[in-house]
């Protein structure tokens, strides 16, 4: 028995082992494929039960139903089923063609139509999953038949998908402001020039490279579409856009809160797909399951990260790491940079909503303590988070995009074609950082 105690009394290490004890039993966990949210609630439990003993157990059922008690959290499949209606619809398909007419004949016109529609898509549901698939489905084998250059057309399809990190309503920012208890409204007011500047950023991007070499960027033959073809494309744009004002509208408007918000684009995505003669009661339940398996996997990863952030502050640790943070520089900026450096190599490895609950009990009071806005760090954050959405080993986007490319475009070839658009998001990034008030705070 005394050995067994000696064993597991983990407050004889002190918090400086206890910390790396911890994050060392993270990593070997998740490394055995294990799933993060059950990584994340044992490390919690055994490290409860050695620090503070059997009595400690309430203490992490306390601190799970405070995470899961929020109502604005109700927004999040609310917004998630948004995105599931518009995977099944032909709303994303028909917003596609109606921005053929905005392309023209510019030269890379396919690529800027193709991101001009993750804006509107991202402004509709809000996560980036679909989005990349739906691009991969529609714009990808448009761009490689027409004769685009295979890596720019691959960045273009997985870069414009993920814009939903920044673009409200992005579940990301509603994720940052349940953990920061910052007001997820001023989120989305202050992430959208940043998210509408990273996208311009791409679609300039795609202009240089197609006006220098236009090899890479063929203008498409002239069709023969008339007049009133171009207005029956034109419709298409019609109730998207509808549903992008109703939803932002009343959010900015101070009529509805998010989450009412989220409920009205839900009604609006649904009357949508009955004007269109869509509406099936397959299409519904195909839509109620996927968004069942998206917000669980976002619910037990968020249960996970709070019993251990909890655990984990109750043994100090918060406070030890928050020192060594800030004992890096007396520079507030340099905390900040060094902060995005941790953030960036976790993105590596780690699914974005562990990152976010994980660190930012950690990050939020240090960023109040040095007098900066934790609104604006949401966006940053949210940046920062575009980058792991798209860099190896595990970019989500890339594994998003792969699932539907020819099987002769390798996962390798998708990471490398990344690299440009890493690069702006990085670039965005240092902007955000350096002239704060892109974000209008």
């Amino acid at each position: 028995m005394d050995l067994l105690t000696a064993l597991f009394d983990f407050k004889a290490m002190g918090i400086e082992v206890a910390t790396g004890a911890m994050f060392v039993a993270l990593f070997l966990l998740l490394i055995t494929g294990m799933p993060l949210a059950f990584v994340t609630l044992l490390v919690a439990l055994i490290f409860a039960l050695g620090w503070f003993g059997p009595m400690a157990v309430p203490l992490i059922t306390s601190r799970i139903f405070s995470f899961v008690n929020s109502f604005v959290f109700v927004s999040v499949p609310m917004f998630v089923l948004m995105a599931a209606i518009l995977d099944r619809s032909g709303i994303a398909r028909d917003l596609f063609d109606a921005m053929r007419v905005v392309g023209g004949r510019l030269r890379g016109g396919i690529a800027i139509q193709t991101l001009l529609v993750a804006v509107v898509l991202a402004a509709m549901s809000g996560i980036i999953g679909g989005e990349v698939v739906l691009l991969g489905l529609l714009a990808l084998p448009q761009m490689l038949r027409l004769g685009y250059d295979r890596r720019l057309a691959i960045g273009v399809c997985c870069a414009g998908g993920a814009l939903g990190t920044m673009v409200p309503p992005s579940i990301v920012l509603i994720i940052y402001g349940l953990t920061a208890s910052v007001s997820i409204g001023d989120l989305f007011t202050a992430s959208f020039l940043p998210g509408l500047m990273l996208a311009s950023f791409y679609i300039i991007y795609v202009l240089v490279r197609a006006y220098m070499n236009p090899d890479i960027a063929p203008i498409p033959e002239p069709d023969e579409t008339t007049t009133a073809e171009k207005i029956r494309l034109l419709k298409g744009l019609i109730l998207p856009i509808i549903v992008v004002i109703f939803v932002l509208g009343s959010i900015y408007g101070g009529i509805a809160s998010v989450t009412e918000a989220s409920a009205i684009g839900v009604i609006g995505v649904t009357l949508s797909t009955i004007i269109r003669g869509e509406f099936t009661t397959e299409l519904m339940v195909g839509a109620a399951k996927r968004t069942l398996a998206t917000v669980g996997m976002i619910v037990w990863i968020g249960i996970g990260a709070s019993a251990l952030v909890g655990v984990f502050n109750l043994m100090g640790g918060i406070t030890f790491v928050s020192n060594l943070i800030t004992g890096v520089s007396d520079n507030p900026t340099v905390i900040v940079l060094f902060m995005m450096a941790i953030l960036f190599v976790l993105g590596m490895f780690l699914d974005w909503v562990g990152i976010a609950l994980l660190t930012m009990p950690i990050f939020v009071p240090i960023i109040r303590d040095l007098g900066l806005d934790p609104v604006w760090f949401g966006v940053v954050f949210a940046m920062n988070m575009q980058v792991s959405f798209l860099s190896p080993p595990f970019g989500p986007a890339a594994f998003y995009l792969k699932s539907v490319t020819p099987p002769d475009i390798s996962l390798g070839e998708i990471f490398r074609s990344l690299l440009p658009f890493i690069a702006l998001q990085i670039l965005a990034l240092g902007i955000l950082i350096a002239f704060p008030g892109v974000t209008g705070r």
